[in-house]
């Protein structure tokens, strides 16, 4: 027999996110804006889509694989800190945000340059690159102006019969930077974004993980309360049978002793051979009940009388193992014993409102004097294990029964399921 207990090597909460979870989520965020920037393209109308879509899946490729590597740095600090992971998310976002901006000006560069003479074409004018990078636009000759100089605050240049004025200066040193840096800026955003997904869904899966590690905890409590609580009624039963068997002896009633032994065996065989945490069929638990009246029967031939009613279709109803013993036990030491004429012990089952009441009564003498209202330890043993199998779920109604004796109740939830 194991008993499965968490595990309590490890203080901290330890959850990953699956690894398909995290490329789902790679995916879809790079998907989404592929189709927003080329939705947006459509709209606004630019040119050359068709050489637009397949540089732009490229660099979606290239950016779904960059952030795959920013996932690897983050899932080191899973463990840590929201402060941490917040911390760390900033930091590994913008060296990952450069690298996608970076392939984004590779991919893009030559049609950038298509895109700039086709929007001159349409203009009229010839725009283009000269051999040190400046950006120019070509206007035919333009009669009495000068040869070179400067007009509106355009540097001029005359290439033959066309003025060229620069339009932007070839990016050099921190001007490249600051392109760079402009593509750059809006990824980074859009990498924090997926950080925060990444680090929400990671807070989901540990809530989870935590839960489910207090609930293992909770379980294994609540089995040793069950096994202890069991444990408490085999030394008390035990106590009473051998001062029974001790009178037996004692009186020279050998062969009633030695029948009271052969009933002891055949009711710890029962009683033990069942795990202290689990349920039983009710049918096993009333012929447990048997087997103890049997034990009883000898000692008092003559003034116990049993009476069970068990209908056919609560026989298969799980009940706790052993839940009747302390109450049919109170019965025969406070009514039986007490007595010196027959007393009828009885056991009832039966079925109200989703609900399975066990009744234990007899027609003794009723409430022993000083007893405060209850059994001791029997009656207190059963509401504890009620109250730890079923919570709220369970009542124990006890107390003198109208036509004398005393009667216990046991009110629980009707279940037929074999497993826990």
């Amino acid at each position: 027999m194991t008993d499965n207990y968490p595990d309590q090597d490890s203080p901290r909460i330890s959850a990953r996110l699956p690894l398909r979870l995290v490329l789902i989520s790679i995916v879809g965020l790079w998907a989404t804006y592929f189709l927003l920037v080329t939705l947006r393209g459509v709209i606004v109308g630019l040119e050359l889509q068709e050489a637009l879509l397949w540089r732009r899946l490229l660099v979606c490729l290239a950016g779904a694989v960059i952030t795959f590597g920013m996932w690897l740095v983050l899932r080191l600090v899973d463990s840590r800190s929201l402060m941490v992971k917040t911390a760390t998310a900033l930091v590994v976002a913008l060296p990952a945000a450069l690298m996608i901006a970076q392939v984004n000006q590779m991919v893009f560069a030559d049609i950038q340059e298509k895109m700039i003479r086709k929007i001159g074409e349409s203009q009229g004018v010839v725009i283009r690159r000269d051999e040190a990078g400046n950006l120019l636009v070509d206007f035919p000759q333009i009669p009495n102006a000068q040869a070179t100089g400067d007009t509106a605050g355009q540097s001029v240049q005359n290439t033959g019969g066309a003025r060229s004025f620069i339009l932007a200066p070839a990016p050099v040193g921190a001007e490249r930077w600051r392109q760079l840096s402009d593509i750059a800026l809006g990824r980074y955003f859009l990498l924090l974004a997926w950080a925060a997904l990444y680090l929400a869904m990671l807070a989901g899966a540990q809530a989870r993980t935590a839960q489910a590690r207090e609930e293992r905890f909770r379980s294994a409590a609540k089995a040793a309360e069950l096994r202890s609580l069991r444990y408490q009624i085999n030394p008390h039963f035990l106590f009473n049978t051998l001062n029974s068997l001790s009178s037996l002896v004692i009186t020279g009633k050998e062969a009633r002793a030695e029948a009271m032994i052969q009933a002891v065996s055949n009711f710890y065989r029962h009683s033990l051979a069942e795990e202290p945490t689990e349920d039983v069929a009710l049918e096993d638990e009333i012929a447990l009940q048997r087997d103890y009246l049997a034990i009883e029967e000898v000692r008092f031939p003559e003034r116990l009388l049993v009476a069970i009613d068990l209908p056919d279709d609560l026989e298969r109803a799980r009940v706790p193992g052993m839940i009747l013993q302390p109450l049919v036990e109170n019965s025969v030491r406070y009514a039986v014993a007490r007595s010196t004429t027959p007393v009828q012990v009885s056991i009832e089952a039966f079925a109200a409102d989703q609900k399975l009441h066990l009744v234990v009564a007899d027609n003794g003498p009723g409430l022993p004097e000083g007893t405060g209202g209850g059994f001791g330890i029997g009656l207190s043993n059963v509401r504890d294990r009620l109250n730890a199998r079923f919570g709220a779920r369970a009542q124990v109604r006890s107390g003198q029964a109208e036509g004398g004796g005393y009667r216990t109740e046991l009110i629980m939830p009707l279940d037929f399921n074999d497993g826990r």
